[in-house]
C-alpha cells in the first residue's frame, strides 16, 4: 500500500552554526528521526545549507548572485555526502535531486519528475532536493526553499509538510510559540517580523505565504524547530511548533499542479465582483477587469490580483493581453474558464 508523502524542510539557520557551518550533531538527530518516520511516510527531504557550506572556499565572499551559484555548486556534493553519511548507518540510501522550476511549469516534465520519485520510494531511497541553482534563472529562481519545499508539496500531493526554522514556529506578541493556526489572516500576518535570517534567504513572511498556498489545497503544514528531542515526531503529533490547519480543498490533480507549478509571466487585476465571481468557480470575463499587467499570450499562466492588491489565484488564460485590452469593457467575453483558474 502506498504510503501518505510528507515533505520536510530544513533551513539554514537550523543545521548550521553561527559561522554557517553544517552542525553535524544536528544532522545525526534529524536522520535518525527521518529514517523512523520512513517507515510511516515516503519522504522528501529539502535541504538549505549548500551555499553556507561552500562558501568559505571563495576568497573575499561577498554574496552577489554568481559567488552564491558558484558557493552551491561546492556546497552541494558536501551536503549530499553528510547524507549520505548519516542515513546509511540506518539502511536507507539517497539521492540528489536539484530541482529548477521549470520541472514544476511543463506538466510532461513534472509528471516524469513524480515517477522519478516513486521509484526512489519503492527502492528504499530518500531524495534530498535542493535547486539547481548553478544554471537558474534569476528570472523563474525558487524565491527560497520554503517555495520548493511547498511546491514539492502540492505537486506529490502531500498530507503534510513540515518547514523547520529557528524561530520554532509562529510567535505572537509576547514571543510565545502560537499552537495552533485555523486560517492564515490579517490578524496572523501582523505577528510576523519581516526580518530575515542572517544565513539563509526567507524569513515568516515567505513561509507563511507559501504556508497558505499549501493550506487552501488541502496540505496540513507544521512550522517548528529542530531543537527538541524528538523535534519532528513531535511537531506531526501537535507538541513542537505552530500547526496550520489544513482547508477542504476538492481540487483535481491538474489544477494543483496549476497552482503549484505554473511559472507566472504577468498579472491580471480584477475589480470585487469578478473577485466574488471567481471565488464561486465562475468564469473570468472580461468586463471585470481593471488592468493587466506584463505581455502574455493565449494559453499562459497568469496571476491574479484583487482591489487589495493581493494575489488571490492564477488562470490560464483563453486570450492574450493584446486581445483583453481591446475587450476589456465587453460583456461575455472569457479571458479565463472557470476550469483553468485555481483561488487560493
Amino acid at each position: 500500500m502506498q504510503k501518505p508523502v510528507l515533505v520536510i524542510k530544513f533551513g539554514t539557520a537550523v543545521i548550521t552554526n553561527n559561522e554557517g557551518v553544517i552542525d553535524q550533531k544536528v544532522i545525526k538527530k534529524a536522520v535518525l528521526e527521518i529514517a523512523a518516520l520512513s517507515k510511516t511516510y515516503d519522504i522528501v527531504l529539502v535541504s538549505s545549507g549548500a551555499v553556507g557550506s561552500g562558501k568559505s572556499f571563495f576568497r573575499k565572499y561577498k554574496g552577489t548572485i554568481t559567488e552564491r551559484k558558484a558557493a552551491a555548486a561546492v556546497g552541494n556534493p558536501m551536503l549530499i555526502q553528510l547524507y549520505h553519511k548519516y542515513f546509511h548507518k540506518h539502511g536507507i540510501t539517497v539521492a540528489q535531486a536539484l530541482c529548477e522550476r521549470h520541472h514544476f511549469s511543463n506538466r510532461k516534465q513534472f509528471l516524469q519528475l513524480r515517477e522519478t520519485f516513486e521509484e526512489f520510494w519503492q527502492n528504499n531511497i530518500l531524495p534530498v532536493v535542493n535547486e539547481n541553482d548553478l544554471v537558474s534563472n534569476a528570472e523563474i529562481k525558487f524565491s527560497d526553499n520554503d517555495e520548493l519545499a511547498t511546491l514539492m508539496a502540492i505537486g506529490f500531493d502531500a498530507s503534510k509538510l513540515i518547514l523547520c526554522t529557528s524561530a520554532g514556529g509562529l510567535l505572537d506578541g509576547s514571543g510565545n510559540i502560537i499552537p495552533l493556526v485555523e486560517k492564515i489572516d490579517t490578524a496572523v500576518l501582523a505577528f510576523v517580523n519581516k526580518e530575515k535570517s542572517s544565513m539563509g534567504l526567507g524569513g515568516m513572511l515567505s513561509k507563511l505565504t507559501s504556508t497558505k498556498q499549501a493550506t487552501s489545497l488541502g496540505i496540513e503544514v507544521i512550522i517548528c524547530g529542530l531543537n527538541k528531542p524528538g523535534a519532528l515526531s513531535m511537531a506531526l503529533a501537535g507538541k513542537n511548533g505552530t500547526r496550520f490547519k489544513a482547508q477542504t480543498s476538492n481540487l483535481k490533480a491538474r489544477q494543483k499542479w496549476l497552482a503549484s507549478g505554473s511559472i507566472t509571466i504577468g498579472s491580471i487585476h480584477i475589480d470585487k465582483g469578478a473577485a466574488k465571481a471567481l471565488h464561486n468557480r465562475k468564469s473570468l470575463l472580461t468586463v471585470g477587469i481593471k488592468k493587466l499587467s506584463g505581455s502574455f499570450v493565449a494559453g499562459e499562466v497568469i496571476q491574479l490580483i484583487d482591489e487589495e492588491e493581493t494575489i488571490i489565484g492564477v488562470a490560464k488564460t483563453r486570450l492574450g493581453a493584446g486581445d483583453i485590452g481591446k475587450q476589456i469593457a465587453s460583456k461575455n467575453i472569457i479571458a479565463a474558464h472557470a476550469d483553468d483558474i485555481v483561488i487560493f
